[in-house]
């Protein structure tokens, strides 16, 4: 039987990504769009562009993604973000799987990031490699609060060329993801009991720069990866401050 993949994606306001992950997945038999109360044109475009929408409210990260697995027709599932598409190179990869079958039940791809309008090969950055392809049957979305990931019980193999991640094109737009993502991880922080010491908002955040900008070699990124392992330290600082502040035991 001839593979066949359903695309899933969640949105909540998108208008200015939507159309591009849609259009870049061809190889894709079916899209499947799950919008969780966009007020913009989200889902006119989605469907534009041929994608099954469904409205349904919002669940968390890992949760969404999984209910959009369930809604797919197909048991082989495309899960990208609506800031993502694939790469013309990634498809051609996926349409060559398609054609001679699956040797696996999952299957990770490299994720190419442009920041600030700069593909970013270093900071730590990439390959930062995903599992977004797999059988549902035999994976499932997990993580309760951020970088909900997937997790493949049997065998996972890798395709070599790249998703292509279209992140902050200003410093303003990652302040604002910053202040929803250090929230959840402050959150996950207190979920799970753990005390926030002095080290960890005093020493941490100038660890997490040097990582970035030095160990891993930011400074090969230019201004952005400056920009990078600076932000890094100050979410670094922020999800532990506000796990303090939420915490009862500060």
């Amino acid at each position: 039987m001839a593979m066949k993949i359903s695309a899933a994606i969640i949105t909540f306001n998108e208008e200015l990504n939507i159309a591009r992950a849609i259009e870049s997945l061809r190889c894709c038999d079916e899209i499947v769009v799950i919008d969780s109360g966009s007020n913009d044109r989200t889902i006119e475009l989605a469907r534009n562009h041929g994608a099954r929408v469904i409205e349904t409210h919002w669940r968390g990260y890992a949760a969404q993604k999984n209910f959009a697995s369930e809604a797919c027709k197909h048991d082989w599932v495309l899960s990208i973000d609506a800031d993502e598409a694939l790469s013309e190179s990634l498809e051609g990869e996926i349409w060559q799987l398609k054609k001679n079958g699956p040797s696996y039940d999952g299957y990770t791809m490299p994720r190419l990031a442009q920041y600030l309008g700069r593909w970013i090969l270093h900071s730590g950055w990439y390959p930062d490699r995903k599992v977004r392809l797999f059988n549902r049957t035999k994976a499932k979305w997990v993580g309760d609060y951020v970088h909900e990931s997937v997790e493949v019980h049997g065998t996972t193999g890798h395709l070599e060329t790249n998703l292509l991640h279209y992140t902050c094109s200003s410093l303003s737009e990652h302040l604002r993801t910053m202040d929803r993502y250090t929230t959840l991880a402050a959150e996950q922080i207190v979920s799970q009991k753990k005390k926030v010491k002095w080290r960890n908002m005093a020493i941490d955040p100038a660890w997490t720069f040097f990582k970035s900008y030095v160990l891993q070699r930011g400074f090969l990124d230019g201004p952005e990866g400056l920009a990078i392992a600076y932000m890094a330290g100050i979410y670094t600082f922020l999800k532990y401050a506000k796990a303090r502040n939420m915490s009862p035991q500060r």
